[in-house]
């Protein structure tokens, strides 16, 4: 199936914060602070300027993400926090626009040109997706998706099969340079993970 090229106007943006958090004690990843705001507001504002709209995937405080950012939040469709794969089906099947634009919520320092380099990536190879490579290796969850995968998407999940990548290379989605973003890909996974980036953001404003 062919779908015209990408634009600001014909993507939904997904902000990623439905998974379980086990490193980072069990919480709402999304909900915790970085410098006094949740994650899922960083990933969620940094995401509108370059999207049609906003969209977060939650499986739990769906009232509390709401608040924060304004957003519809949509949960998983497969019980028992599935992983991103099943965050991307359900933000495919709730979005209006033919793209989905995925970040996930514990990387709150989003690119800029994030929906812009993806969408360039997939104009220049017909793809039905883009995927972030941070000049060593694939950043899988930052990905730009033809929603008329959905069906193929929710195909694979009920077969049982999580791993990203290889639906990824099934597809034929392409690898977007954004290695000049290195910092984007920096996770929030652990306390000491937090500690480490809220200092690196005090240092970044005193220089």
């Amino acid at each position: 199936m062919s779908t015209a090229a990408p634009t600001t106007a014909t993507i939904t943006g997904l902000v990623l914060a439905g998974g379980q958090a086990r490193r980072m004690g069990g919480v709402d990843k999304g909900l915790v602070e970085i410098r006094g705001r949740p994650m899922v507001v960083w990933v969620a504002e940094a995401l509108g300027p370059q999207v049609a709209t906003v969209l977060i995937n939650a499986n739990r405080n769906a009232e509390r993400h709401r608040a924060l950012t304004g957003a519809d939040v949509i949960a998983d469709d497969i019980d028992g926090f599935a992983g991103p794969l099943a965050g991307m089906a359900a933000g495919m099947a709730a979005a209006r626009t033919p793209w989905l634009l995925t970040a996930p919520c514990d990387s709150p320092l989003v690119a800029p040109t994030l929906a812009a380099t993806l969408a360039a990536a997939v104009a220049a190879s017909g793809a039905p997706g883009a995927v972030a490579h941070d000049g060593e290796r694939l950043q899988p969850v930052f990905a730009l998706l033809a929603c008329h995968l959905l069906a193929d998407l929710r195909a694979t999940l009920a077969a049982g099969e999580r791993k990203i990548d290889r639906w990824y290379a099934h597809r034929g989605v392409v690898p977007a340079d954004l290695s000049a973003y290195p910092e984007m890909f920096l996770n929030v996974n652990t306390p000491e993970d937090r500690a480490d980036l809220e200092a690196r953001l005090v240092d970044d404003s005193t220089t």
